[in-house]
């Protein structure tokens, strides 16, 4: 599932239900933070989105690896709740 710093709530709504669907289903989820131009010299902006998608899935999913940075690309891994 792919996210932006800047992403508007209801964008931000739409995409957690479908990651939170793919984990009641059994599956991972690999969460994405796009950066596009200067948006990559605040990787802190991401990182937020990002642990705010963790805390409101917390209920269906569990972290499997942290957020990593690859390039303009910084992503993470959500497990089912087993």
């Amino acid at each position: 599932v792919k996210f932006r710093p800047g992403i508007e709530q209801h964008d931000y709504d739409f995409k957690t239900r479908h990651a939170r669907r793919f984990l009641e289903e059994g599956n991972k989820v690999k969460l994405t933070m796009m950066f596009r131009g200067r948006q990559v010299t605040h990787p802190e902006l991401g990182r937020e989105v990002l642990l705010r998608v963790t805390e409101d899935l917390k209920d269906v999913g569990i972290v499997e690896s942290r957020p990593s940075f690859e390039g303009r690309v910084m992503s993470m891994v959500l497990g089912p709740v087993k």
